[in-house]
């Protein structure tokens, strides 16, 4: 498929240009309020360097939006040595009463060639062991959730309460695969979905759905329209969450590419307002907005007299799971381009040649 040979070619491009770092520099942590499922608490994230998504490795050169692979060494990381670094990275932080704790690990939690059964199951054993922390988040492909898996993640948490985020990105197979070169369909993210929830209630695991707001090639209305069709659709099939990511242009992606030759553009945040706005009064379960990157050049973005506090009260949306009256009332100048963006772009035919992308 071109598209993955054009990736494999950029992700190549990519990991030679890259500054090889330890696996302790490449660990990440922070902390902040956050939506848990029994209400507003804090939130630990914790960025654990490990050899690098599988999917993005392989000869398919991975997503077009993703440059996650940066943030590993590249190489095995030994088990001890993540518990190590994740001891490390936990001990930074204040474990208040009513915390989640979210894994990162630029891949695949899940998978035992990412992070080693020892390691993955004496992390857990530690959480396990922090009466403070509620809930445990990390993040899979859908082929590394397998009810074995499942199984011992949950008694070595000691059946906490255990959020496996997967990156469904979108409910159309068409976009997943030809711009987004996801590498799954539908069915497989809902027979993943399906052995989360065959689980319950014995084992207390739920399973979340990302969702990205405006791949390559894709229109603003499009990508309006597509996004809450796929919130509507990641409910029916039984998320208990969403989380959207609207695009950020990464370094080495075929995205960036496309953006530097003024084929692409990030979403509006008046797109991610329309969104939260429709998917509040059509979807039921807890749906977060990410603000990474916004009112940034490579982020979504709007004018600078609006980015800022409208990222603030999408942050107060996330929390309280409403429109707050402001965010629903608010105006600016730079609205009405936005209005005729969505109404007359329209890039769900472009005729840019990925062959000439390289």
């Amino acid at each position: 498929m071109e598209i993955q040979k054009l990736m494999h070619e950029i992700r190549e491009n990519a990991i030679e240009k890259m500054e090889k770092k330890s696996p302790e520099d490449l660990a990440a942590s922070w902390s902040g309020e956050d939506l848990l499922y029994s209400g507003i608490g804090n939130a630990i994230f914790v960025v654990l360097p490990t050899s690098g998504c599988a999917w993005a490795l392989s000869g398919s050169g991975g997503c077009t939006m993703c440059s996650y692979v940066a943030d590993s060494p590249l190489v095995d990381v030994g088990a001890d040595e993540l518990v190590d670094i994740f001891k490390k990275r936990m001990a930074r932080h204040e474990i208040r009463e009513n915390t989640t704790v979210k894994i990162f690990v630029s891949g695949s939690f899940l998978n035992e060639d990412e992070v080693p059964k020892e390691a993955r199951d004496t992390i857990l054993g530690i959480l396990r062991d922090e009466e403070n922390v509620k809930e445990v988040v990390v993040e899979s492909r859908p082929e590394y959730v397998t009810e074995e898996v499942l199984r011992d993640c949950s008694e070595a948490l000691g059946n906490k309460l255990f959020e496996i985020g997967m990156g469904l990105e979108t409910s159309n197979n068409h976009t997943r695969k030809y711009k987004i070169n996801k590498g799954f369909t539908c069915e497989d993210f809902e027979a993943a979905v399906a052995t989360i929830k065959s689980m319950q209630p014995k084992h207390n695991v739920h399973a979340k759905a990302y969702l990205f707001v405006k791949p390559i090639l894709t229109s603003e209305r499009d990508a309006i329209d597509e996004a809450v069709e796929s919130a509507r659709y990641a409910e029916g099939i039984g998320a208990s969450r969403v989380s959207f990511c609207p695009a950020t242009i990464h370094k080495g992606t075929l995205m960036e590419t496309l953006w530097k030759q003024g084929a692409y553009q990030p979403p509006w945040i008046w797109s991610v307002v329309e969104i939260l706005k429709q998917v509040r009064s059509s979807v039921k379960i807890p749906v977060i907005m990410d603000t990474a990157a916004f009112g940034t050049r490579r982020g979504p973005y709007n004018c600078k007299k609006c980015n800022s506090r409208l990222k603030k009260l999408i942050i107060q949306s996330n929390l309280q799971q409403n429109i707050p009256s402001e965010l629903e009332e608010f105006e600016c100048d730079c609205k009405v381009k936005w209005a005729a963006d969505v109404e007359f772009s329209d890039l769900t035919h472009s005729t840019t040649n990925l062959s000439r992308m390289k």
